[in-house]
């Protein structure tokens, strides 16, 4: 029993002794907590930009306008005096829904004849569409209440009487980006972006990592020891065998059958960025940490987040400021932006702009900070090989 009781506490000592796992065991189920608690705390989306056509500007119009502002899931982003824009205008803004008021919506309803407002919703995101699109049915819902009490007013006809008899205008939805709708469409793009994200980075993490640990380091700088050329040789394979991958992808929509059209050089320009990007933070974590268990460890605590995080399936806009920060910090944050508004949407790179930058902005500053290291570790090298 006392050996038993030795070898535990020799167990415990081990632990503790590895800082790395330490933080993975203890630190990570806190972490994960809070960040997970924290994106979804509301419980519920507010605040969702919608697009209003008012074509026909009358008080009563504007009162629907007002109820929509007054709505908290909903606030009107724009409003447009015609649709030939709404869609580009809804993509800019981020808008879910563009409510259409039609040309004499009020004296089609003062005179009793047929009218509708009709909504276009972008089912791209299934969590914020139905939110707006239920908060728009509220508001004119309670509008078409309010009208039909004004007529009783007038007429003295009982409530219940008059209730079946018309409706003051039709509310009609038209569902766009439909196939996001389907929850495997909706998904699937998202899991397996992640996944190709975290396979690049814990495959970079080893390309120096290794070398560190096998002492073969020296042997690679002899051979090679231009900071820039040996980036290049470690990122190339895992760019030219990322090709499979979205090949593979591509395989994957066949398959289920809802292939992706990808038109243009924006998205496969936009891509290799985001490779770039991955890659280059991989080789920072190799760089920095010389051992290929850590460096494997410390990515998985910075990829397995990145999809909660991403702003896919919960809207940024309702995170806390900090986590929004750190899910920009995330390569797979401003891809995903991108895909959807690509690939998913329809729509073009300059309504993507910010997510690009972000995506310069972490490519440029790991791959500044990977060469500084480099540089240090290759100038340590050498120097030691001159002492010995």
């Amino acid at each position: 029993m006392k050996n038993f009781i030795s070898l535990v506490k020799r167990e415990f000592q081990l632990f503790f002794q590895n800082k790395v796992l330490v933080m993975l065991f203890l630190g990570a189920p806190l972490m994960y907590g809070l960040l997970v608690g924290s994106v979804y705390k509301k419980g519920t989306v507010t605040h969702i930009p919608i697009i209003v056509v008012d074509e026909d500007q009358t008080p009563l119009s504007k009162q629907l306008i007002d109820m929509f502002n007054e709505n908290e899931v909903i606030y009107v982003a724009s409003i447009l005096n015609d649709n030939f824009n709404s869609h580009e205008e809804a993509l800019r803004k981020e808008a879910t829904v563009v409510v259409n008021i039609p040309k004499n919506f009020s004296s089609d309803i003062n005179y009793n004849r047929p009218t509708e407002v009709t909504m276009f919703v972008n089912a791209s995101n299934t969590v914020t569409s139905n939110y707006a699109m239920m908060a728009v049915n509220v508001c004119a819902g309670t509008l078409k209440a309010g009208i039909q009490i004004k007529g009783l007013e007038k007429k003295g006809v009982p409530s219940y009487i008059a209730s079946q008899q018309y409706e003051p205008f039709k509310t009609t939805i038209i569902r766009q980006n439909f196939r996001s709708g389907n929850y495997l469409y909706f998904m699937l793009p998202g899991v397996l972006l992640t996944v190709f994200q975290q396979v690049m980075m814990l495959g970079l993490a080893l390309s120096f990592a290794s070398e560190f640990e096998k002492g073969t380091f020296s042997e690679l700088i002899f051979k090679c020891s231009n900071v820039f050329e040996l980036l290049l040789v470690k990122i190339t394979p895992y760019l030219l065998m990322s090709v499979l991958i979205y090949a593979l992808y591509y395989g994957y929509s066949l398959l289920y059958r809802m292939p992706l059209h990808v038109e243009g050089f924006a998205f496969w320009g936009t891509s290799v960025l985001f490779l770039l990007a991955v890659g280059f933070l991989g080789i920072l974590v190799s760089i920095a940490i010389p051992n290929q268990l850590k460096a494997t460890e410390i990515l998985m605590v910075i990829a397995t987040p990145s999809f909660i995080l991403s702003g896919f399936t919960w809207p940024l806009s309702q995170m806390p400021n900090w986590v929004v920060n750190i899910a920009n910090c995330i390569p797979l944050t401003h891809y995903l932006k991108i895909f959807r508004t690509l690939i998913v949407e329809k729509g073009t790179v300059d309504m993507v702009t910010s997510s690009v930058w972000g995506l310069v902005i972490i490519a440029g500053v790991t791959l500044i900070l990977s060469v500084i290291l480099l540089q240090i570790k290759i100038n340590k090298t050498k120097k030691e090989a001159q002492v010995a």
